[in-house]
């Protein structure tokens, strides 16, 4: 039996275009994706699909990826972040004009270029 939580997940927003709420896909399956009006709701409708997404390969004869087998680092993590957390970085995002990716991002680097220069 196959442990579904061994299997890295990605979360994103879905715009008011694309119907509101959280798309979650999995980098080892490129076609099992799923979502649900909160970030709790994806990650529950992704497992589904994603043991759905195994039960059809497995009936068909087809391999199952293992987890993580994109081998070297995709430049991609998940976080969980508590909600007031999230809200805040939104609010800041949609202020600045900014996706909520690249406002984080733009944190990160800040961060780790403040390390390097106080760096011994």
């Amino acid at each position: 039996m196959r442990n579904l939580d061994d299997y890295p997940f990605e979360i994103r927003p879905l715009t008011e275009e694309e119907g509101g709420g959280f798309l979650i896909s999995y980098p080892d399956f490129n076609v099992c994706i799923s979502d649900g009006e909160t970030i709790e709701e994806a990650i529950s409708n992704g497992r589904d699909a994603l043991q759905g997404t195994i039960n059809a390969l497995e009936e068909s004869g087809h391999s199952i990826p293992a987890p993580n087998s994109g081998g070297a680092a995709s430049g991609k993590f998940v976080t969980r972040l508590p909600r007031s957390l999230h809200a805040a970085l939104s609010a800041r995002a949609r202020m600045e004009g900014v996706s909520l990716n690249m406002l984080v991002l733009s944190f990160i680097a800040e961060g780790i270029g403040r390390m390097k220069r106080h760096a011994p």
